[in-house]
Formats: structure tokens, C-alpha cells, sequence
């Protein structure tokens, strides 16, 4: 066991934040911890990581454990470059580093070897410091912190970037690749998927399922949730409940437990029934009175259930056109554009968009997907090309920065001010769907979550009755919950829905084409997420067995004309390695699974009394385990080191 939270109770003022929250994590493993926006999840990881206090309950932490915690949007803001900041990480290596240098010149000096045993002592001393140097990874310093930079995003960055030049998104991958390098006991992190794209969110998952410690997340990203974590940890109505497996498995656990307490209340509500309607027919007669007492103690001793609680209130809302478009909605024909500095974004892109479409704008960071929104709606002037709307077209834009929203209004006001030819009762309905009631329609919208913006803004989207949806990034911010409302009332639009979203799993459910925008153009995949995947494989794979027949003709031509044929040779040689680099991370994976369970059975061995009390007994088996954890260690070592290639 690493940490183990007992009845954590948080209050605010006299309100409970968290009441009685129990969480056990042990080595490996792998928790998602989930909840509606507001539920205390960030309050508790604060209070695992001794930043924030709380009212009762204990926190245990097993002895020497290294804790890394990464709170939401929290990033680096110090004078350093990236390349600094990453090897502070390292900086008793540095230190050990240079001690071994100054060293190595003293070796190498003939009049320290006049003094027999100080030069010995010194020889001894360079020994002991190089082992631990090289037991501690001294010597991949620079390959892992070259391999975490690309994983997340900074390959095309210097190391000598300052850190202040970066944008808040780049500061906060930044923060996650420098906990990353430092590889705690136990990694805590909150949102680690805001920022990132989808190529970076793919390693990130990658690196965490071969993370040698354990791990507890706060996601709304249920894609990377299933991936990654083999239990969940709900808060709901401020107690925590655990469930095994990923969070689709717990949906349906849920689901299930639900649906089991709703027959069992209701079979103990008709037996109640039952019970009283026999005592009202039988108390007052002679012959039955006895058994009508008998059923009425009975029925004062039962232990009732109470009501099954469903879900915790969520948003209403649905989205409708006034009008119907014509059926061709819009024609982008050749489109170019910049930056302020006039450094171009992509080359020139067509697509179109036809009514009741349903198409994602994908693509890394930076490549213009906002731009070209903002372009499409009138707010960024292209360099070249054409927007061509079609007739009736009538449009909504959901900014992802809620840029729109004046934070000087309050919630009322804002939506309000928007439709002012609505009556006010129909406004505060409507927010009343969206889950401001009462006085929070009063908030000043400065004062709001990010999760409340959001829901302001879709107000502001559902009153508009647009028949064509621009969303950049819609889920960001909102909740499980929120998103699954998102979701339906979206599948149910009859309008055109264009959108962008590193959201995977919204990128299944909603997506019916998807268009890929890169630096050197834009392509377009039929299907959902996981079809442009399989697509972009299949592609891959083509690509690889034409270069391969490309590179087997040529050897043949130069074969006939007596040329060495070196490329031919050195490119077999490098799918050869390949494979056999793939072969081995199977093999490693198989590994270090089988030493993982070894060592499990052997740590069980030693809680029996025939083994615990056998001095020798208990001797041999920790050796064993020594040996199988220094043999896992060193796959794990080797594992990230391949994975990384």
C-alpha cells in the first residue's frame, strides 16, 4: 500500500465538500477518480498531496513514498528554458556528473599516484559514485528527457526556449513532461489531457500504461479513462464509492446497481402496502386481531429501505432550427491563412459542407483548426480562397475560450441581453434547464467555473435556433455527465454540425466525417474516430509495402548493373529491426506480467505462519523477491526505452 485516506471530511464554512471519503491505493495501480463538476475531486487530491487541510479523518503514506501531483491548468512560470527546467529533475546527477569529472582529472594526475592509499581511496571513492550514478540513470539523462519532450509535443522546440515565451497550454505540458521525468512512487494528476492533442494524447496513454508506478487521475476524457485505469473511484454527493474495472465497466455497474435497489425498494414498498392494508381490514376483528398486531410489530421492526437516489440533477436542452438551409451549406474552395506575422498555416484547402452533415476538424496544435473556424464565421480575414455560405444559412459559433462572454454581466443579463425580445420568465426556464436556478442566474459571469461559462454559452446556442453548429472544442470544461446531455441533444439536431474536439470518445459518437488538417493540406476520412485510425493504418501499411517494393526494384536494377545495392539492404535492415524491436516489447510485456504475479505469490508466501516463522524460509524468498524486482525494474527500464524508439 502506498496511501490510504480514512473518512476525509472537508467542510466550507458549515457546507461538507467531502464527508467521510475512504481511498486505498497500492503499487501499480491505476485509479480514475470521477464526478460531476463540483464534487470535490480536486479538493481531495490537494489533500492527498498535503497541500490543502481537512476537518477529519487521516491521510497514511507508506514510508519513502515520492509523490508527484499535477493540479488542473497549473503550469511553469519560471525564468528558465525548457532544457532547464527539465534536467532540475536531475540535478543531484548533474552534481554527481561534474563530482566524477573533477575526479577522473585527478586520476589522471601523476603526482596524486605518489600517495598509495589516497589514490587507492580515490580510486575506490570514482567507483562507489560512478555506481550510483549509473544505478540511477545518470547515463540516459539527456535520452529520456529528449524522449518525454517529443512524446509531449516539444520536438520542433528548442531546449534553450524560455519557458515565459510559452502559451498557457505549453506551460502546463511542459509542467506534465517534467513530473513525467521525475517518476514518482505515485503520480496524481488532475486533467492531464487539457491541451493536449491528439497525437501527444495517444503517447501520453502509451507512457502511463507502461508507467512502473502507480497512478490516480482526475479525466473527463471516458476514451483515455478506458485505456488507462483499472478501477474507479466516484464521488457523489460528497461519499466516495470504489468500483473495478475502467469507466465503462463502472457505467454499467452502476447501471445495474441502480436498477437492482429500484425492484428491491419497490418489492418491500407492495409488501409494506400488503402489510397495511391487511392490519386496516383485521385489527378490529375478533378472530384476526391477534395476527393484525402480529403484522403491525412486524411492520414497526422492518428495516426500510430508503428511496433509490438516480442520477444527481443534469442539464435538459435540445437544439432546433427556426429555419431549414439549403441543402448545400457551405463551399471553402482554396483557402489560405496566417498568423499576424503573415506565416502561412496550411496550404491551400476545399471542402465542402452539405445540410445534416456531421463533421470533425482534427489536427495537432497549431496547425489553424480555431483559425479557420474563426475565419469561417467571419472573424479571421483569409489570405486567399473562397468561403461561400449557402441560402438560409443561419449560424451558431461556440467559442472554447468564452471569449463572447461579457464578464462584467451576470448570468441573467448575459443571456438575456442576447434575447431581449424574450420574456424574462422564458430566460430563467431556460437556465433552469441548463442548471442555473434561483440565484444563480445573479452570478457575475467573472465569477463562474469554467463548466458554468460553458453551460451559458450552449444556453446562448439552443435560444439562437441555428441551423448550422460551429463548436470549437464543446466538451471542454463540461462533466461527464454534461457531455453525455451535449451528446444527445446533438444527435438528435437535424441541422449541419461542424466541429473540433480531442475528445475521442465525442469524436465516435458524433463525427460522420472527419477532416484532418495538417501543414501541408487537409484530407478527408469517412467514418468516426476509431475508422479514421484504422484508415490512417491501412494507409501507413501501403505506404511501407510500396517503399519496400520500390526498394527491392531498385536493388534488382542495380544487381543487373553491378551497383551495390546498400539502400535496398539498409532499408530490410531497418524494418528487420523493427520487428524485432516489436517482438521484444511483446516479450518484455509477458515478462514483467510474469514477474509482477511471482512476486505477488511469494510476498503471500510470507504471511503464512509455516514461512514467517522459518528464519531461513523467509530468507530465501525475500532473496527471490530481490531478484525478480531488480529483473522487473531493469524490463521496465528497457520497456521505455523501446517504446520511446
Amino acid at each position: 500500500m502506498l496511501l490510504q485516506a480514512s473518512g476525509i471530511t472537508k467542510l466550507y464554512g458549515i457546507t461538507p465538500i467531502l464527508d467521510g471519503i475512504n481511498l486505498q491505493i497500492e503499487e501499480r495501480e491505476r485509479i480514475g477518480l470521477v464526478g460531476v463538476n463540483g464534487a470535490g475531486k480536486s479538493t481531495l487530491l490537494k489533500i492527498l498531496a498535503g497541500e490543502m487541510s481537512y476537518d477529519s479523518g487521516q491521510v497514511f503514506r507508506s514510508k519513502e513514498l515520492t509523490l508527484g501531483y499535477l493540479a488542473q491548468n497549473s503550469g511553469l512560470h519560471h525564468g528558465s528554458t525548457i532544457g532547464e527546467e527539465m534536467r532540475s529533475v536531475y540535478a543531484d546527477l548533474i552534481e554527481t556528473e561534474q563530482e566524477l569529472r573533477t575526479m577522473e582529472q585527478q586520476i589522471a594526475d601523476p603526482e596524486r599516484m605518489t600517495d598509495e592509499k589516497a589514490y587507492a581511496d580515490l580510486l575506490e571513492r570514482y567507483a562507489q559514485r560512478s555506481d550510483w550514478f549509473r544505478e540511477r540513470g545518470g547515463y540516459e539523462m539527456e535520452t529520456r528527457i529528449r524522449s518525454i519532450l517529443h512524446g509531449m509535443g516539444f520536438a520542433e522546440f528548442s531546449q534553450d526556449t524560455p519557458v515565459s515565451t510559452l502559451s498557457g497550454g505549453q506551460k502546463t505540458r511542459l509542467a506534465l513532461a517534467r513530473i513525467l521525468l521525475q517518476a514518482p512512487d505515485l503520480l496524481m494528476l488532475d486533467e492531464p489531457t487539457n491541451h493536449l492533442d491528439l497525437d501527444t494524447l495517444a503517447w501520453l496513454e502509451d507512457y502511463l500504461r507502461a508507467y512502473s508506478g502507480a497512478l490516480l487521475v482526475v479525466s473527463h476524457d471516458r476514451y483515455f479513462l478506458d485505456r488507462l485505469v483499472t478501477g474507479i473511484v466516484e464521488i457523489e454527493r460528497h461519499r466516495s464509492k470504489r468500483y473495478t474495472g475502467n469507466y465503462s465497466r463502472y457505467i454499467d455497474i452502476k447501471a445495474a446497481e441502480y436498477e437492482t435497489a429500484v425492484k428491491q425498494f419497490d418489492k418491500q414498498q407492495d409488501e409494506i402496502a400488503k402489510m397495511e392494508e391487511f392490519i386496516q381490514k383485521n385489527i378490529v376483528r375478533a378472530s384476526t386481531t391477534k395476527r393484525a398486531q402480529s403484522r403491525r410489530r412486524a411492520l414497526e421492526k422492518m428495516d426500510r429501505m430508503d428511496r433509490p437516489q438516480g442520477d444527481l440533477k443534469k442539464a435538459n436542452f435540445s437544439f432546433t432550427a427556426s429555419v431549414v438551409s439549403g441543402k448545400d451549406v457551405l463551399r471553402v474552395h482554396n483557402l489560405t491563412l496566417s498568423y499576424e506575422d503573415k506565416q502561412r498555416l496550411f496550404e491551400p484547402i476545399s471542402f465542402e459542407l452539405w445540410r445534416g452533415d456531421m463533421v470533425a476538424l482534427i489536427g495537432p496544435n497549431g496547425t489553424g483548426k480555431t483559425t479557420l473556424l474563426k475565419s469561417l464565421i467571419g472573424d479571421h480575414p483569409p489570405d486567399a480562397g473562397k468561403i461561400e455560405w449557402g441560402a438560409k444559412t443561419k449560424i451558431g459559433y461556440y467559442d472554447q475560450e468564452q471569449g463572447h462572454l461579457n464578464p462584467n454581466n451576470t448570468v441573467l443579463e448575459e443571456v438575456w441581453g442576447s434575447f431581449p425580445h424574450l420574456e424574462e420568465v422564458r430566460i430563467r426556464t431556460v437556465l433552469g434547464n441548463f442548471l442555473f436556478s434561483g440565484e444563480d442566474v445573479l452570478k457575475k459571469v467573472s465569477a463562474l467555473s469554467g463548466g458554468e461559462k460553458a453551460r451559458v454559452s450552449l444556453t446562448k446556442l439552443m435560444l439562437l435556433e441555428a441551423n448550422v453548429l460551429i463548436l470549437d472544442e464543446p466538451t471542454n470544461h463540461l462533466d461527464l455527465m454534461s457531455k453525455e446531455v451535449l451528446e444527445s441533444a446533438l444527435m438528435d439536431y437535424e441541422g449541419t454540425l461542424l466541429f473540433i474536439s480531442h475528445d475521442r470518445y465525442f469524436l465516435n459518437k458524433m463525427a460522420e466525417r472527419i477532416l484532418e488538417l495538417r501543414p501541408d493540406g487537409l484530407t478527408t476520412y469517412l467514418g468516426n474516430f476509431d475508422d479514421y485510425t484504422a484508415k490512417k493504418q491501412e494507409l501507413k501499411e501501403l505506404a511501407e509495402e510500396a517503399a519496400a517494393a520500390v526498394q527491392a526494384k531498385n536493388a534488382s536494377t542495380a544487381a543487373a548493373a553491378g551497383i551495390p545495392a546498400n539502400s535496398y539492404e539498409e532499408g530490410k535492415q531497418a524494418k528487420r529491426e523493427e520487428r524485432n524491436r516489436k517482438r521484444r516489447l511483446e516479450q518484455l510485456e509477458v515478462d514483467i506480467a510474469g514477474w509482477e504475479e511471482r512476486i505477488s505469490e511469494l510476498e503471500e508466501q510470507l504471511t503464512l505462519p509455516e514461512v514467517y516463522q522459518d528464519y531461513e524460509a523467509v530468507q530465501s524468498r525475500q532473496e527471490e523477491i530481490a531478484r525478480h524486482q531488480q529483473a522487473l525494474e531493469e524490463a521496465y527500464e528497457e520497456w521505455e526505452t523501446l517504446a520511446a524508439e
